[in-house]
């Protein structure tokens, strides 16, 4: 058969089986077998690998139960998932479409030997009709042809059952897909709807950024210029970021907050939309939340 999984798409169907309950690695291969009517299984090489690998990437960890190690999809690992939902929904039709195909090639794979069959009854029958019993030979090879154009059925049948299935699968699977969009589409918002009432509350310059980028008016605090670092606690969004655990490597921690912010403003404008008037304002808040953050990091050790 040719290639079902192109670059990538293997590690995005693991990322989906880990998502529905947390399984250990012969039953994702076992999954994938079903998934495919038993005509294709990836091997233990194949699936491992990509696991330990999306373990590295912080996509998914494992716990070891009864000797074995059962993998578990992560938060950033459904974030994965939910970015990519559309490109699952394709997937799975892909796969439709595969297992349609193979079992295209198993009706003419059978209609082929039943039509040699067929050939070599009928050859077998003229051969034989010189012969003593030749009522007996010519009856035996009307049951073999018999045979054959039942089993060809048989398997015609099965192969139009699967690639039914196959269809009905994949339609499902693009309406989960479409509901995983939506959901994720709401809970950003919802998150994004607390972000902006807590930076809202802190009065701090991050919380105007972000109040211009999800439609509110807030700006700088009045109480002194938006260009002066402040250490008071209420200039602080409590709880923002509290999913990022400290890694023991301050720089990367640093990165991971800045990863943060920059994918919730451009949240916040997708949902939201983009004007000059915004970007303009957001230009102001973001060179006065450079200049905080500048005097932060030159001011403390």
């Amino acid at each position: 058969m040719p290639p079902v999984f192109a670059h990538g798409r293997l590690r995005l169907y693991l990322l989906k089986l880990l998502d529905e309950a947390p399984r250990h690695g012969y039953e994702v291969i076992r999954l994938l077998e079903e998934r495919f009517q038993g005509l294709y299984a990836p091997s233990a090489g194949t699936v491992y690998p990509r696991l330990s690998k999306l373990e590295a990437e912080g996509l998914v960890t494992h716990a070891t139960e009864g000797g074995r190690k059962v993998y578990s999809i992560t938060d950033a690992g459904r974030a994965e998932l939910a970015d990519r939902s559309g490109e699952l929904a394709d997937l799975e039709l892909e796969i439709r479409d595969s297992v349609t195909e193979l079992a295209a090639e198993i009706r003419s794979d059978v209609r082929g030997a039943a039509g040699d069959l067929r050939r070599e009854m009928r050859a077998a029958a003229s051969a034989s009709a010189t012969q003593v019993g030749e009522d007996d030979s010519w009856q035996a090879a009307k049951e073999e042809l018999r045979k054959a154009r039942q089993e060809w059925k048989e398997q015609a049948r099965r192969a139009k059952d699967e690639s039914r299935r196959a269809r009905e699968e994949a339609q499902a699977a693009r309406r989960q897909a479409k509901e995983a969009q939506d959901r994720a589409r709401e809970e950003v918002q919802r998150i994004a709807g607390q972000l902006q009432e807590q930076f809202a509350k802190s009065g701090g310059v991050l919380g105007s950024l972000a109040g211009a980028w999800l439609g509110g008016t807030q700006g700088p605090s009045a109480d002194r210029p938006s260009d002066q670092p402040s250490d008071r606690a209420s200039d602080r969004a409590p709880g923002w970021a509290a999913d990022l655990p400290a890694t023991g490597d301050p720089a990367r921690d640093l990165d991971r907050l800045l990863d943060r912010f920059r994918d919730q403003v451009r949240d916040a404008a997708r949902d939201h939309g983009v004007t000059a008037a915004r970007v303009a304002e957001a230009r102001d808040h973001l060179a006065a939340a450079a200049a905080r953050l500048s005097g932060t990091f030159g001011s403390r050790p």
